[in-house]
């Protein structure tokens, strides 16, 4: 098994699919991120699937939920499905690995087949794979429950 290992853009990410969904009979992707300082996804909330990160390279601050954790070399969190959660790299660029299922992996190629998606074409993408976008980037779950 393995994935072709073509580089792909998504958002301000270079990625790098290891193994895909479809060579795992639908259970699950690996992918490799490379991003630069201070990227960071839209708060977003997967309805049926689990995403893990671990970080190889750098520094990734994670909220999922109410808690927040900075990640160093060689740890891991999962957010957990119909969690709300992001990512913010740190001061210099990260690299790091990425779990999730086939929806995820679904999404991501959509996007990156775009040659400028806009926040319209990343919503209605998401909500193809059952992820629901909560905000723009920058936003944190606590930002949901202060708007509340």
């Amino acid at each position: 098994m393995g994935a072709s290992m073509t580089d792909i853009s998504f958002l301000d990410n270079r990625v790098r699919i290891h193994l895909s969904a479809v060579e795992t009979g639908g259970d699950l992707m690996l992918m490799e991120a490379i991003a630069p300082p201070g990227s960071q996804p839209p708060l977003h909330v997967h309805r049926d699937e689990d995403e893990g990160f671990y970080l190889l390279e750098g520094e990734l601050t994670l909220w999922v939920g109410d808690e927040t954790r900075t990640l160093q070399p060689g740890e891991f969190l999962l957010a957990p499905k119909q969690v709300p959660h992001t990512v913010r790299v740190g001061d210099r660029p990260a690299r790091y690995l990425v779990t999730a299922g086939p929806g995820f992996e679904a999404f991501v190629r959509a996007v990156s087949a775009l040659a400028s998606p806009d926040p319209d074409d990343l919503a209605r993408l998401a909500a193809d794979q059952r992820i629901d976008l909560l905000g723009p980037p920058g936003m944190v779950p606590a930002d949901l429950r202060d708007a509340a």
